[in-house]
């Protein structure tokens, strides 16, 4: 199909387009199989637009992946500490168990033996994980239920790494009760005020 036909897509809508195609791709042929020529076919736009944006495939599918999980501005405020991080980690698991979830397993695997790769995965991915936790503690500060000394990157990513080491060692789906006992036993304790 040629990609000039039809409207010109730019911006948040044809990156929209391109995540969609790629990860589409990703859980149909796997991370080995995948190439920018189908991306590109698949998304309806060229290839020159992929290269645009990315220098190559594990660029592109690292910010595929990352855009599949919650955005600060999608935390649901629930009112409070347990809630909001509650709702935080099951929309986290509800990515990571979806067929995305599974393609990006095999595809992180893949990626493991390449360093300069893992660490775009840690400065793209865990950042944008952390800064979701960071924004989720802030506001319980700014309610009295958490210290501000729990404000660390480090203390940012102890529930996502929970999940992630649940997810790679027993694989999905990631269940609420796996979840509620990383946020009563662990998070809670670490970050709420004394």
């Amino acid at each position: 199909m040629d990609h000039r036909k039809g409207p010109r897509r730019r911006g948040d809508e044809l990156n929209r387009a391109i995540f969609e195609a790629a990860l589409d791709e990703l859980v149909e042929v796997g991370y080995q199989r995948l190439t920018m020529e189908r991306i590109a076919e698949r998304a309806r736009t060229s290839k020159a637009s992929l290269y645009r944006r990315w220098p190559g495939r594990a660029e592109l599918m690292l910010d595929a992946v990352v855009n599949v999980f919650p955005s600060v501005e999608d935390l649901a405020d629930t009112g409070e500490l347990r809630g909001d991080l509650l709702a935080a980690l099951t929309s986290m698991a509800h990515a990571l168990n979806s067929p995305v979830g599974a393609a990006a397993r095999s595809m992180l695997a893949d990626l493991d033996v390449q360093r300069e790769t893992m660490k775009m995965h840690r400065d793209r991915f865990i950042e944008h994980r952390n800064q979701l936790m960071l924004a989720l503690i802030r506001r319980a500060v700014a309610r009295g239920e958490a210290r501000t000394t729990a404000l660390t990157p480090r203390i940012a990513s102890v529930g996502p790494a929970l999940m992630r080491d649940h997810f790679l060692s027993c694989g999905a789906p990631i269940g609420d009760e796996v979840i509620a006992e990383i946020v009563d036993q662990v998070l809670v304790p670490l970050i709420k005020a004394v």
